[in-house]
């Protein structure tokens, strides 16, 4: 009976990342996507009660036959100002951040450096006997960069990308992972993100003045307002607090920008000591983040995926460092190789693996045999001298010395015959 084809499956429901999908693999998130609500709740939560305490000023003026038409400019302003804020955090959420294709396999022999050299690390599970060195160098703008060997993603990153620990994907120009917007912060949405940074800043700043503009223009002083309009107070002091989160967040980033840096490369001090390769000065640096075309994404997360890749999307167990057991000879092979002899000329290896304890063990008893036997003729004799004459004691003892070098000398050929027989059969091989 013919097995069922199993239906054909797209590369977002094989995915080995962290990442959530929706709508198909047509959003794609982070693992923390929970905190995206919050972050929202945090938005509109007070900029609804800042709308709310407008909207009742408006229906005071229109009671008491005031202008009230100043006031709807800036309720119009607040809405415009949150769904901006909102709509440049779900593009910063919900879009690929610039994800690097996973391989595979690892880099192809031709990509490897033949020599050996103090970075050189035998890649063990997949490939054990494949030799990459962990670092190679890149030139970038007339300046050569070390790129990394990503043992998750079996791949050289990229200049500038660097392996996400939370989505557990690399990502280009990786910046950061914000838990805020549960999301890593990459070369596709970094424009995105400071666009919600900035705007998140004036809304805070907006709110901030108007509801002080409020409270001043009160009858009865400063301090009878404030503790007759609640809601402005509160308001008062949220964005004062929040202003300086998002406040201090756009200053940092707009001198990352300036300089053409990553939060990543600032907080390792990357360019302290040496040159920003990626430095074209302010103007082209902002041009480059804010009127550049965003690349495309490298992952296409709706396509169809043959059955090979999908085995090779399924979770594999990967102990590098640990975690499983070896024997003496699979730990002679992953760190000395098996074509260790071929390269260097040594036979060493070989020999290691070749040899054969066992022999040796049993030489090793049947000599500790031959002593306790010795001491126990030794101990007979003696007992003996009471009962016997004194030249029967000295025959016994000629006996028992010439028996020991005897069997001394037949040990010690034997475990030379042996070495040397192990030896010959392993420089053959």
């Amino acid at each position: 009976m013919d097995l069922e084809k199993s239906e054909p499956r797209r590369l977002y429901q094989v995915w080995r990342g962290s990442n959530k999908f929706l709508f198909g693999g047509r959003l794609i998130f982070g693992p923390d996507v929970g905190s995206l609500f919050l972050s929202t709740f945090l938005i509109a939560g007070p900029v609804l009660a800042f709308c709310i305490k407008i909207l009742f000023i408006i229906k005071h003026c229109l009671r008491a036959k005031q202008n009230a038409l100043p006031w709807y400019p800036i309720l119009i302003v607040a809405v415009v100002l949150t769904m901006l804020d909102i709509f440049f955090l779900f593009l910063t959420s919900s879009r690929d951040p610039g994800i690097v294709p996973r391989n595979s396999k690892p880099p192809e022999s031709d990509e490897t450096i033949e020599i050996n050299t103090p970075s050189m690390e035998w890649v063990n599970g997949r490939t054990p006997h494949l030799k990459l060195p962990r670092t190679k160098d890149v030139l970038v703008n007339g300046h050569t960069i070390k790129v990394k060997f990503c043992d998750t993603c079996l791949l050289y990153r990229p200049p500038r990308a660097s392996h996400c620990s939370i989505c557990n994907n690399c990502v280009q120009r990786f910046d950061h992972h914000c838990p805020w917007v549960g999301q890593c912060i990459g070369i596709r949405n970094y424009r995105f993100f400071y666009m919600f940074i900035s705007t998140s800043t004036i809304l805070c700043l907006y709110v901030f003045v108007v509801s002080w503009y409020i409270t001043f223009h009160r009858k009865g002083g400063v301090w009878k307002a404030m503790s007759a309009d609640i809601l402005s107070d509160v308001l008062i002091v949220y964005c004062f607090i929040a202003v300086w989160f998002v406040g201090g967040l756009t200053v940092f980033h707009f001198y990352l920008i300036s300089t053409n840096q990553t939060t990543y490369e600032n907080f390792r001090y990357r360019y302290d000591k040496k040159e920003n390769p990626y430095h074209k000065g302010m103007i082209k640096n902002f041009k480059e983040v804010f009127f550049s075309r965003i690349p495309p994404s490298m992952n296409d997360f709706r396509a169809f995926v043959e059955e090979e890749e999908v085995m090779v999307m399924e979770p594999t167990d990967h102990n590098y460092m640990g975690g499983n057991t070896h024997s003496s000879k699979e730990k002679i092979d992953i760190e000395m190789g098996t074509k260790f002899g071929e390269e260097s000329g040594l036979m060493l290896p070989d020999i290691l693996r070749n040899l054969e304890y066992d022999d040796i063990e049993e030489n090793m008893k049947y000599r500790q045999e031959n002593e306790i036997n010795d001491s126990e003729q030794c101990i007979g004799p003696i007992d003996q001298e009471s009962e016997g004459p004194d030249s029967s004691f000295e025959e016994n003892t000629e006996e028992r010395n010439s028996f020991t070098v005897e069997a001394k000398t037949n040990s010690e050929e034997l475990n030379d015959t042996v070495v040397s027989e192990q030896t010959t059969s392993s420089v053959q091989s």
